[in-house]
């Protein structure tokens, strides 16, 4: 029985469970396209570091059948989402979505991966799910306006918990009263600070989430009890989280017309950093193919429009991690290498010869226009360039650039490595249950050092 009491915590559960975007042939694609990119970027995060250190931290030895990408090892499904979801996270390289203002792949995809090794299920009901997450996150993500991340909180975790358990609830058809527990369930357990971008603790935000989503279905299926009015309570998620920017309406009115997947649309990166930095990475790399060389530059300017720099926390980095959050270090990266690689964004200290250009650059926010939010007409980066001869260089970039096809993305980030190379065209064409199973046993493959 529905609970009359939560109107619009009944309607969001509704919409979860009855979604059927397995025949939207657009959307589909678009999934598959998405779980290659994620697997790319998990497959390499895997052998990162932090990876290794979170898997030893939270049991990556206890038994289970969930696989870890990467291993050849299985776990238990908890820890295989907190794992693959940080690994898929890492390297920030992995998707954004303009409404989530995070990435909802490498929380929603770990999650029924992990799932997988407690149900059969069907790579075309994966597929299904994972969309109807996506637009569960996503929608959720436009409802609660743009100052939820402006006061700090990292979406991709906050709002990630209800993505993932909006794809199991999907995925089990989860009765609408257990499907509003799971939700607020995970509601309960959103958290995720942007204070840690440039940290190792960012990308466990992902894993986070990856695993308090998984065990917030859990728990609702099981019996375990909860809230049933997380959007409804004025003590509820929008109260906390929402900072009176709400827009109750776009929580699901025209719900799947089109999936949130097919417009906006994912981004796919390009480059393995921050996707704020982007439009900079790009204008870098056309001046280089110009011929414009660095010790020409006198001074550099960026400039944004308001909140549209929230992300990039970092001017002046110390370290490749930091370096993933500066667009000063960015723009010099790619005007003086012509190339941004995962090499650029290690935990080696920064390159004197990048940081030397780095420093001379500095941001300003046109105030005049309108706040970035999740339109993405609202983005755009100026790139103004004083030359030591007296001239100068003015260049713009609207909206954000990505990849059509990660297919050569998929390559370069698995190291070409054999034991990958069917994924891709498994993706593309996997439906049935086997189908699942054997990319599992793909993945499930140990060329990743920390977790062999």
């Amino acid at each position: 029985m529905t609970n009359t009491f939560a109107p619009l915590t009944s309607e969001f559960a509704q919409a979860i469970i009855s979604s059927n975007p397995g025949e939207d042939r657009a959307a589909t694609d678009a999934a598959r396209t998405a779980i290659i990119d994620f697997l790319a970027c998990a497959i390499a995060g895997a052998r990162d570091r932090t990876t290794g250190i979170l898997a030893d931290a939270v049991g990556g030895n206890l038994p289970g059948g969930a696989i870890l990408i990467g291993s050849a090892r299985r776990t238990d499904p908890l820890v295989a989402a907190t794992i693959n979801g940080h690994a898929g996270h890492v390297l920030d390289y992995d998707d954004v979505h303009a409404s989530v203002r995070g990435h909802p792949t490498t929380v929603i995809i770990p999650a029924l991966l992990a799932f997988a090794a407690e149900r059969a299920f069907s790579a075309d009901a994966l597929v299904a799910s994972y969309i109807v997450g996506l637009e569960a996150m996503a929608r959720l993500g436009l409802s609660l306006g743009s100052k939820h991340y402006e006061n700090g909180f990292h979406a991709t975790a906050t709002l990630g918990t209800v993505g993932a358990a909006a794809a199991i609830a999907h995925l089990t058809r989860t009765p609408i009263d257990e499907t509003a527990i799971a939700l607020g369930l995970a509601a309960t357990q959103s958290s995720g600070l942007r204070l840690q971008f440039g940290a190792d603790a960012k990308p466990f935000h992902a894993g986070m989430a990856a695993r308090s989503g998984l065990l917030s279905a859990r728990l609702a299926t099981a019996g375990f009890g909860g809230a049933r009015d997380f959007l409804d309570s004025p003590v509820g998620f929008y109260s906390a989280y929402a900072f009176g920017a709400e827009r109750l309406s776009a929580l699901t009115e025209n719900w799947g017309s089109p999936w949130q997947i097919v417009a906006p649309g994912l981004t796919l990166k390009a480059y393995p950093c921050c996707t704020a930095s982007h439009p900079v990475a790009s204008l870098g790399i056309a001046l280089n193919r110009e011929g414009l060389l660095a010790e020409a530059i006198e001074r550099i300017t960026f400039t944004y429009p308001p909140g549209a720099d929230a992300a990039l926390v970092v001017s002046k980095p110390t370290n490749g991690i930091e370096a993933r959050f500066s667009p000063e270090y960015v723009f010099a990266a790619a005007l003086i290498d012509g190339a941004l690689r995962l090499d650029h964004f290690d935990e080696q200290p920064v390159a004197p010869r990048l940081m030397e250009l780095a420093r001379r650059a500095d941001r300003r926010h046109d105030d005049s226009a309108p706040r970035m939010s999740s339109d993405p007409r609202t983005r755009f980066v100026i790139v103004d360039i004083a030359l030591r001869d007296g001239s100068r260089i003015q260049r713009r970039f609207d909206g954000l650039p990505g990849l059509a096809d990660p297919i050569e993305k998929f390559r370069d980030a698995t190291a070409r490595h054999p034991a990958f190379a069917d994924i891709p065209s498994l993706v593309r064409t996997m439906s049935s249950t086997a189908d699942l199973r054997q990319l599992l046993a793909l993945l499930n493959q140990d060329i990743a050092p920390h977790l062999a």
